[in-house]
């Protein structure tokens, strides 16, 4: 399973989802909320401009490499138009695939992919649902659904896909390790949160990212033994 992989950083600041969805093209404060959560499937990065255009068009003999420039005007970052354009420009041949095929859960699953990996989350979402359709049990693709629920701010959304994973498997790790997340930062459920990664650690001793865990588990009854002195005070 993809949860298995890429596991990010803690996020250390507070957020709103839609504030995100303003803030992707410069991928500050969403570079780290988008690698927070685990992965549900392989992710599918799009092109680079120089990828995106096709074959080289230069001449493959008598043709000598130029040197490479020591200093290079800085690029823009892409704006959420540039992404969704090359999204969409990405998607169009899988898009095609599926008028021939549209009961495949892994075009609907692909196409979702790519519309994440542009941090355009309502259309990725609606791509994951699609593909969830023809494949309920699919964990990995309920986590990427999930994810984009919770960035477009459909928390209550995102907890609900979260919690129906775990009705196909209760021990999932990828799923507790998410609902801790959501919990904690969507909801400012500190306890629900800490019930999620204390069965996760319980579940899966060895899990790979355990001392994340144990990490935001400090963090995050910390917070609330802080603003329960201030509250005293």
């Amino acid at each position: 399973m993809a949860d298995e992989a890429n596991l990010p950083e803690a996020s250390k600041a507070s957020w709103q989802p839609r504030e995100l969805i303003l803030m992707c093209a410069v991928c500050v404060v969403l570079g780290f909320l988008a690698g927070y959560l685990l992965r549900g499937s392989a992710s599918a990065p799009l092109p680079t401009e120089a990828h995106a255009t096709g074959p080289s068009s230069q001449p493959t003999s008598g043709y000598t490499e130029p040197p490479p420039q020591t200093q290079q005007a800085p690029k823009e970052a892409p704006t959420l138009d540039d992404l969704k354009r090359m999204a969409d420009k990405k998607a169009a041949p899988v898009l095609e695939k599926l008028k021939s095929d549209p009961k495949n859960p892994q075009l609907w699953n692909e196409i979702g992919l790519i519309y994440k990996s542009a941090h355009q989350f309502k259309e990725a979402a609606g791509y994951f649902e699609k593909a969830l359709q023809y494949d309920p049990k699919s964990l990995g693709v309920r986590a990427d659904y999930a994810s984009c629920l919770y960035y477009t701010g459909d928390v209550d959304g995102a907890l609900a896909q979260l919690n129906q994973s775990l009705t196909y498997d209760p021990k999932h790790a990828g799923t507790l390790m998410n609902i801790g997340i959501i919990k904690w930062r969507g909801k400012n459920d500190v306890d629900g949160a800490v019930a999620a990664w204390e069965k996760l650690l319980q579940y899966h001793p060895d899990f790979p990212q355990k001392d994340l865990v144990q990490q935001m588990l400090t963090q995050a009854k910390q917070g609330v033994k802080v603003a329960g002195q201030g509250q005293k005070g």
